[in-house]
């Protein structure tokens, strides 16, 4: 049986939490890159298990090292998704905001009952 389960995207508040479980700091010690990283988030949808991924400290990586790998997948994907919309409205594929396709689109007209 598959079952779906919607979460929500790491943002602020959870991120400072996932930093404090996996790099035993808070958030007066994450002053350099606290602020890219809030804002980062705030424009990337990505889940908190990918952000605890990028925190899990290895021999080789310390905290400032997590950090930084952290804000090079959050600038990657923020990258993917401006290149993966400027594709979609090139294409004629996205409808403002929303983000639904032409198809959709006539799907719902269609399926209107007036």
């Amino acid at each position: 049986m598959d079952k779906h389960i919607e979460m929500s995207y790491c943002r602020c508040e959870a991120f400072k939490l996932l930093a404090s479980n996996y790099l035993d700091i808070t958030e007066n010690q994450l002053f350099e890159l606290f602020g890219e990283i809030q804002q980062l988030l705030e424009e990337v949808n990505m889940c908190p298990s990918d952000v605890a991924e990028h925190l899990m400290r290895t021999e080789n990586r310390d905290a400032d090292a997590c950090l930084q790998g952290l804000v090079v997948a959050l600038r990657d994907a923020r990258d993917m998704a401006i290149k993966e919309k400027e594709k979609a409205k090139e294409e004629g594929e996205i409808d403002g905001e929303r983000g639904y396709s032409w198809n959709q689109i006539e799907a719902i007209y269609n399926n209107r009952r007036i």
